[in-house]
Parts: structure tokens; C-alpha cells; sequence
């Protein structure tokens, strides 16, 4: 019997994670509704550090240069003495990028910026964010998911093929799977807020009382805005008074100065830190990301990241099933991405012990580019290679020149939806054309031209080797000029059969590189 579907996709909750979807699943032509229960958009800081990894993402959705604008560098950290003194030092090393790495310094921008740039990429996409939908009961079988939903008007039944959960640590999808999400409570609350303050200059996040947790304060000028965000800890139990008069009178207390004085609040939340992980990533048809499969301490810029990710490996997986590629496929997303948060809580963990010592800070460890894959069922790689990258690693850019003269990056040709299979010096080889896979030849006689040899240096190749790229840029596969048989039978096991003779009366199916 014929399944009539709404949409292929329903996604809920509309926050980093939910529009990453999107954004991806709009460029592929998958049909979606995207919903969030609350009746406009966050208006918090919250997630306000964009790591490397994140920009390399936002580049590839379109975005990047509008995050950019939008925000700017973290400022030096001044940390205030007792004795009305401080000192000054950055949140991070500043770092040059290099050509494998373009990105290599975590941008600030409140989150609420970034998730308004994401919302009008959707729209050029031609797609939006239904808020004030909620969804209040979900049951799936083995073809599709049927979902309850309900709005300030009405209340609607839909049936997808797949739905996913991105609606926060209180996730109702968690809830209404029955999806463990164990771990602890850390012993910390804290308060944040954004403010607008007079009596502190925007050069410097200044802290005070480093190391103190009943006195610590610091006030950091949200880039792209006018206002300050405040974080504290605060009392396990008890109110707080989230009040301009109360923040003020918060800030005179730790800072022991009476001239700094909050004149609005824009937001401010009081909340206990968690560690936890989801104990399943997907239950059949259902996928959790984001918050909603792991939440952790904001110490290092984790979070939001982290969630970009997950909906960045989950959105080609989902487009290619629903184009017919196995469903085993949507198998790796969990074996990928659930090992990467309990990385990120661990790593979140040492950092807030270092954040109560007063002693933060931010390596390369916060910026994601070392995060990969390597036990994938998603990863091939023959010969094996003894050093360099491997199969399941993050693709590193690469400047090149087109034989037309032209410069041009290697993340250029990653760019989009697409596969991506790079030869090195090939010759007399041959690849199946196939719908969804761009082959491009580096070399002397090749389309590109690796004239500053960054490209051979960063992926450690051999005249003969082959390099294909998944869409969410990692490297698939690695396999030399005598396993070209194996490259071609991996394809097809992630959807690209061979598509057969090409048009316009060309009997061979190869494309000659």
C-alpha cells in the first residue's frame, strides 16, 4: 500500500542544530517542516564562540561571511587583583591560519546572531522556521513516523519518513523514546545574562575574583552588539534577582565597585550544570542531536559546535537514504557522533575545574579540527597508510590552480552537496561516472594543478593514489592505483552506483583523468 508522507523530515526545535538541518536537507531538494514550540525566536548570548571546525561548516552552508560580520575575536582577558590592578592575556594563542587550516581562531557572536544569519539562509533556500508548533505525540512503524502537533490555533497529525529530535536537554522526543540520559548534576549553578552596563570599557573581558566560586564575576562585551554578558556562579539553592537593580547590585558586591551599573537586561537565565549523554542516538525512524543527546558545562565553547555537527553528519545520511542509498547507512551516525560528545563532556569537565581555579585556557583542543572518524564503517582505506591522514579524518584544504590559471581552494571544490574523488597524478585510470560524485585530477596534466605542493603535503599522497571526500568533508576513502575495484564497490554500498553510459553518444562510462 502507497505511504502518504507531509514531508520526508520533520525536524523539531529551530536552534543551531535544527536550522543546520535545515539549511543542508533545503540544499538537497529534501522535503521538511522545521517547528519549535516557543513563538519567536531565542534571544540569548548563550553559544557564543564559533570554533574553526564550526567556520569551515558555516562556509560550506553559505554562511561564513555573514558570521563574520555579525561578530568578531574574543577580546584579552583582564583579570582584576584585590588591589585594583590586573593583568591581560588572550583567551587563546592567536594562531595564523595555514593553508590546510583557514580558520584557526574561535569567532565571538552572541547566539542569537548566528542563528538569525542561519534563518535567512533558510529563507533564500526557500524555507522557514514554523514557531509556536510544538509536537505532543509521536509513534512510528517500520515505513514512517506519524506526528502530533500542536499550535496556538489547532492541533494537526503528520506523517514523515523520519523525524528528529533537536529540541533541547529537556527534550520531549528524549522522553517520549524512553532514552536514558545518564549522567550527573556538577555541583555548579551559575547565572548569565546579557546587559547593558555603564562604567566598563569594551576592550577586555574583565574578570573578577578568579578562583573565588563564591565571588567570582566576569562581564564580557558581546561582539556585534552593545551589550555585556554577565556569568557568575551563584548559591545552589535560593533565588537570584535576574533585575537590573539585582545584576547591579550582584556586580558592586563581587567587584567591590560602586560605578559599574546594569541599565537593561536583555536576557538572564540561572541554571544547574550538567554532563550527560544520551544512551542511544536514534530509535528507528527517530534521531536525536544537539542539546537534546548531550548537554555539559559552557566551559570551552562546546556545545553549540558540537550540535552544529551532529546535524551535519546526519543531513547528507538522511538525503541519501531518502534517495534510496541502504538505510544502514543512517547506522553510522550514532558510531560517529556519540564518542565525539562524550569526548566534548570530558573535555568540558576539565575545563570548568580549570575555570574554579582561574586558570581558563582555550588550546587547540576547544577548536574541533582534530575531531574525526577513524573506526567508521564509513571509512576505507588500501593500502593502509602509515602516516599523514587516514580514512575518517577531516579533509584539510589546500590552495590550487586551475589549468586555466586560475587560483582556487580545495575547499571550493568540496563545496555543496556533493561527493568529491581527487586523483594525484593518475594515469591510464579510470572511474565510473555516477550521479553525486565530482572527480577532479591533480597534477601536471590534470584539471588542477598543485604547484605549491600544499596539496600532496596535507594528505600525504603518492602519483596514483585516490582521495574521496564525503559531503560533510571527511575523507572516505584512501585507496592507491591497484585497488580502484574496492573504490568503486565502496561507492555503491553509500548510494553512487555506477549511472552508466554518459550523454551525447559516448560509449564509455568512464571519466579519463
Amino acid at each position: 500500500m502507497t505511504k502518504q508522507f507531509t514531508a520526508d523530515v520533520l525536524i523539531c526545535g529551530a536552534g543551531a542544530a535544527g536550522l543546520t538541518l535545515a539549511i543542508d536537507l533545503a540544499r538537497r531538494g529534501v522535503s521538511f517542516r522545521l517547528i519549535d514550540k516557543l513563538d519567536r525566536p531565542f534571544h540569548g548570548s548563550r553559544g557564543k564562540g564559533v570554533q574553526p571546525r564550526t567556520q569551515e561548516i558555516f562556509e560550506d552552508l553559505g554562511i561564513i561571511d555573514r558570521i563574520v560580520a555579525a561578530g568578531g575575536l574574543y577580546p584579552p582577558q583582564r583579570v582584576y587583583r584585590a588591589d585594583g590592578g590586573f593583568v591581560e592575556f588572550e583567551v587563546a594563542e592567536h594562531v595564523a591560519p595555514t593553508p590546510a587550516e583557514p580558520y584557526h581562531m574561535a569567532l565571538m557572536i552572541p547566539q542569537f546572531l548566528t542563528e538569525s544569519a542561519m534563518r535567512e539562509r533558510l529563507l533564500e533556500l526557500g524555507q522557514r522556521v514554523e514557531f509556536g508548533r510544538e509536537l505532543v505525540g509521536l509513534e512510528q512503524d517500520e515505513d514512517g513516523v506519524t506526528a502530533r502537533l500542536s499550535g496556538a490555533a489547532d492541533e494537526e497529525t503528520m506523517r514523515v519518513r523520519y523525524l528528529v529530535g533537536a529540541d533541547g536537554g529537556r527534550s520531549f522526543v528524549r522522553h517520549a523514546l524512553d532514552i536514558g540520559f545518564q549522567g550527573k548534576t556538577l555541583g555548579v549553578r551559575a547565572v548569565v545574562a546579557d546587559i547593558a552596563l555603564t562604567g566598563l570599557d569594551r576592550s577586555a573581558w574583565h574578570r573578577f575574583n578568579d578562583g573565588a566560586m563564591d565571588r567570582q564575576i566576569s562581564l564580557c562585551p558581546l561582539a556585534g552588539t552593545e551589550l555585556f554578558q554577565l556569568q557568575a556562579p551563584i548559591p545552589l539553592d535560593g533565588e537570584v534577582d535576574l533585575s537590573a537593580e539585582g545584576l547591579s547590585a550582584m556586580i558592586a558586591e563581587r567587584t567591590r565597585r560602586n560605578d559599574v551599573r546594569v541599565q537593561s537586561v536583555h536576557w538572564a537565565s540561572a541554571y544547574q550544570m550538567n554532563a550527560r549523554l544520551a544512551d542511544r542516538y536514534r530509535d528507528d525512524r527517530v534521531f536525536l542531536m544537539g542539546d537534546a543527546a548531550h548537554i555539559h558545562p559552557p566551559t570551552g565553547g562546546q556545545g553549540l559546535n558540537t550540535s552544529v555537527q551532529d546535524a551535519y553528519n546526519l543531513g547528507w545520511k538522511l538525503a541519501a537514504v531518502i534517495d534510496g542509498a541502504s538505510a544502514t547507512l543512517l547506522d553510522s551516525y550514532e558510531c560517529e557522533r556519540r564518542p565525539v560528545a562524550a569526548g566534548m563532556l570530558g573535555l568540558a569537565g576539565e575545563l570548568l575545574e580549570a575555570a574554579k581555579r582561574g586558570d581558563l585556557k582555550r588550546g587547540r583542543e576547544v577548536q574541533q579540527l582534530d575531531i574525526g572518524y577513524p573506526g567508521s564503517p564509513l571509512a576505507l582505506e588500501d593500502p593502509a597508510r602509515p602516516n599523514g591522514v587516514f580514512a575518517g579524518d577531516r579533509a584539510p584544504d589546500a590552495p590550487l590552480r586551475g589549468a586555466a590559471g586560475q587560483p582556487i581552494r580545495l575547499f571550493e571544490l568540496l563545496k555543496g552537496s556533493h561527493w568529491t574523488l581527487l586523483g594525484y597524478r593518475v594515469k591510464q585510470e579510470s572511474v565510473p561516472a555516477r550521479t553525486g560524485l565530482h572527480i577532479h585530477c591533480i597534477g601536471p596534466q590534470g584539471e588542477f594543478i598543485d604547484e605549491s605542493e600544499h596539496f600532496r603535503s596535507a594528505y600525504s599522497v603518492s602519483p596514483g593514489d585516490w582521495v574521496l571526500v564525503r559531503p560533510d568533508g571527511y575523507i572516505g576513502a584512501f585507496v592507491g592505483s591497484q585497488q580502484v575495484d574496492k573504490l568503486t564497490h565502496f561507492l555503491a554500498e553509500q548510494g553512487l552506483p555506477n549511472t552508466g553510459p554518459l550523454e551525447g553518444g559516448r560509449s564509455d562510462t568512464t571519466r579519463r583523468l
